[in-house]
């Protein structure tokens, strides 16, 4: 096989937002040719091309190859799609132009993506355009999670992972909410996630509002969980990033011990977010795969002028590796 053969152009996705980038959303907001391409070099390209350490790249390499008549071609492609892969998706002319592009795009949405609400569906799409923004340690933590859901995977069975931080407040729930979002989107629903944390508090209120800004329902079920140390209340939740009624687009969400009778017990992959909960459980018991992916907590801003904006980067921080983690485990399981 060819070594890609990249093309650097150095143009950046400038002037993206989260309705410019969703495509088929509710306004009909139009991402443009070079999203559309991009979006069929992560589902159709080289393992290369689709590599997150690459995504800036291949940004580069696609602004080029398109050129003004937004057509790809076999040559403008090379290195980014293999021959025949092109050859087949592109037919007798040999070329892609835009309305190829939007038919591909809309060819391999899943089900379960579809059933995303709007919202929450149009900012998954946007930080599918900003995989590059992933850093080093993140995205080798992530290749492994995709490299396990990949191998586990069996269509229609429940495979089941367990992010874990210190409270279950923050990153612990947005991790959760995220990969079950990046499940639905890249067709995969049966993996589901769960959050618990080693000291149980209750979950913060500016986890709710930042979930709630990308659309994702919170609700109070009105139920209070068991309360930890302090002894504050432990409101429990429902989580919901899909149509009312979908099947498995809903979670139930509160502060609980990683080790909940709720959850899984033996099988599943645990995600250590915090630095401190990868201290306290060098091994969780049951797991079959334990993985350190520690971020910052947004708690340090708590009561300053850029609170909103840390618990929105962070959000978007694991978003984003939430969906290259399942965009690489669609491809590798065959999906």
């Amino acid at each position: 096989m060819r070594r890609p053969r990249w093309r650097l152009a150095g143009v950046a996705l400038a002037g993206l937002t989260a309705g410019a980038a969703a495509g088929f959303g509710p306004a009909g907001d139009d991402p443009g040719p070079l999203v559309r391409a991009l979006w069929v070099v992560q589902r159709h390209g080289t393992v290369a091309a689709a590599d997150p350490r690459n995504d800036e790249k291949a940004k580069g390499a696609l602004s080029k190859a398109l050129g003004k008549a937004h057509v790809l071609t076999s040559d403008g492609i090379e290195g980014l799609m293999e021959p025949a892969e092109f050859s087949r998706l592109a037919g007798p002319d040999g070329r892609l132009d835009d309305g190829e592009l939007r038919r591909i795009v809309a060819e391999d949405v899943p089900g379960s993506r579809a059933r995303l609400l709007p919202k929450v569906r149009e900012h998954a799409d946007y930080l599918t355009t900003t995989f590059d923004l992933i850093d080093e340690p993140h995205r080798a933590a992530g290749e492994r999670l995709a490299d396990w859901i990949a191998k586990q995977y069996r269509p229609g069975e429940p495979l089941h992972v367990i992010v874990i931080c210190t409270g279950n407040t923050r990153r612990s729930v947005l991790g959760a909410t995220w990969g079950n979002i990046a499940a639905a989107y890249y067709g995969m629903p049966e993996v589901r996630f769960h959050s618990g944390g080693t000291k149980p508090t209750a979950v913060n209120p500016r986890t709710i509002r930042t979930l709630r800004a990308i659309g994702v329902e919170v609700e109070p079920t009105g139920a209070e969980a068991p309360r930890g140390e302090p002894a504050t209340a432990n409101p429990s939740y429902t989580i919901r990033w899909g149509s009312s009624g979908a099947p498995g687009m809903e979670a139930k969400e509160f502060s609980k011990r990683y080790d909940d009778a709720s959850h899984p017990h033996s099988g599943f992959a645990a995600l250590m977010v915090c630095g401190e909960a990868d201290t306290e459980c060098p091994t969780v018991r049951g797991a079959a795969l334990r993985l350190a992916m520690p971020y910052l907590d947004p708690k340090i801003y708590d009561g300053g002028a850029y609170e909103a904006a840390k618990y929105d980067e962070r959000r978007d921080d694991i978003g984003r590796l939430m969906l290259a983690v399942f965009a690489r485990a669609r491809r590798e399981s065959g999906r």
